[in-house]
């Protein structure tokens, strides 16, 4: 299944979203890869700072709710000077519906 959500970035950190995203942490991403999530895609709207995101979902869980494993609190915590978060320091995060797809 693929998913979709967004996050928003707070101005002006757009190249250190993409710095520490290009150094992903590898045993995030295994973990991710472990969970059933692939095809992971970002996008971002600068004149909203709004992140789009895009992933395929084999497993039961999508990578927002893999927040009770240490390294994604660790990845939330090191993420959330640059990006607007909940109380937990998980992404402020919003789910899309699908509305149209073409193959």
């Amino acid at each position: 299944m693929k998913i979709a959500f967004k996050m928003y970035l707070k101005p002006g950190y757009k190249e250190e979203y993409r710095r520490r995203h290009a150094a992903i942490w590898p045993e995030l991403k295994q973990l991710l890869k472990e969970s059933g999530v692939s095809d992971y895609t970002i996008f971002l709207d600068e004149a909203t700072n709004t992140l789009f995101a895009v992933q395929q979902q084999s497993g039961e869980q999508s990578s927002q709710e893999l927040g009770t494993t240490e390294v994604v609190k660790r990845w939330w915590a090191y993420m959330a000077d640059i990006m607007e978060t909940n109380a937990d320091q998980s992404p402020l995060s919003h789910p899309l519906e699908p509305v149209f797809h073409m193959d």
